[in-house]
This record gives structure tokens, sequence and C-alpha cells, in this order.
């Protein structure tokens, strides 16, 4: 139906949905340091209208430079722009899906092990990327504390919550 640079609007039969152009996907990084703190970041979110709290994410091969890229690759790549972390060993989790009955995308969730910090990250060009190191124990409170700030919450944020939500 239209195609942009990065997304395109699709229909079958009478399902209209969204997805990535050119076979672009993400990845998206769960990082947590030897201290148990987890490695966040906020950054302005256009279609939200608002700043939103996520995991630190990127796309994969989305530049021509870039194109055909290991997601790994990407994953770490992605960690060291928007974070300031290196990762000495990332973890392939596996495929996700954000909102299967609207977007077609997909994402590859990766765990980044052996955490150093080696610079203050904030992503490239005008990302305006703002890092949080969270203790996990205090993540509950402090996703609260966001909302109430009018922070949006990514729903990859489930994850960290999972275990309390479950009692």
């Amino acid at each position: 139906m239209w195609e942009g640079r990065f997304i395109t609007a699709k229909k079958r039969g009478k399902w209209e949905y969204v997805g990535r152009a050119r076979g672009i996907h993400a990845a998206v990084i769960l990082a947590v340091d030897a201290e148990d703190h987890v490695i966040l970041v906020d950054q302005y979110r256009v279609p939200l209208g608002r700043r939103c709290m996520e995991l630190p994410a990127g796309l994969v091969g989305d530049h021509e430079e870039v194109a055909g890229e290991d997601p790994v690759i990407a994953a770490a790549r992605e960690l060291e722009e928007e974070t300031g972390y290196h990762a000495g060993r990332m973890e392939k989790i596996g495929e996700f899906f954000s909102s299967p009955g609207m977007v077609s995308e997909s994402f590859t969730l990766f765990r980044a092990h052996d955490l150093v910090k080696v610079g203050e990250g904030g992503g490239v060009d005008s990302e305006d990327i703002v890092v949080h190191r969270v203790p996990l124990a205090q993540i509950e409170q402090a996703v609260a504390d966001w909302r109430a700030e009018g922070y949006a919450i990514d729903v990859k944020m489930l994850m960290l919550l999972g275990a309390k939500l479950l009692g």
C-alpha cells in the first residue's frame, strides 16, 4: 500500500499491517551488570509523543554499509552506541514478535554478559538517548516512578517484571 525508507504498510485480504522495509529487523539487548543492575535507555518516540523507557535496541542492516550484518554484531554495536557498555559476550536468546496483530516485525533478543563501561552512550546523530542503570531488585518501583513522571514503558520491559507479576 505504501513504502517508506524503514517501514511498509501492507494489506493481505482485509488485514492491514505494518512491516519493516528491505527485510530489516531489530536486535534487543538485555544487559545486566555484575552488580545486578539492568542497563536501560530512554528516548523520545515520535509515535508516542513522549519519552519511552526501553531495553537498548537497534536495527540490523538498516544502512547500506551494514547490509547483511550479523544480528549479534549489530546488538553489540547498538549496546555500545546507546549505553556506553561493551559486552564481553553476547548470548542469543531467540526471535520474538512485538505486536503480531498489527506489525510483522520481529526482534532477536540477546543477553549481554561481562559488561565493561567504555563510554557515555547516548546514541548517534540526534538520538538523545539517556542511559539508566537500575538495580533489578528495584525495577518494579522504578517502572512505577517512570509512569508517574509520564514516561511510556516499552512492552519488552515486562521481562524484567515477569517474576513479580507471576507472584
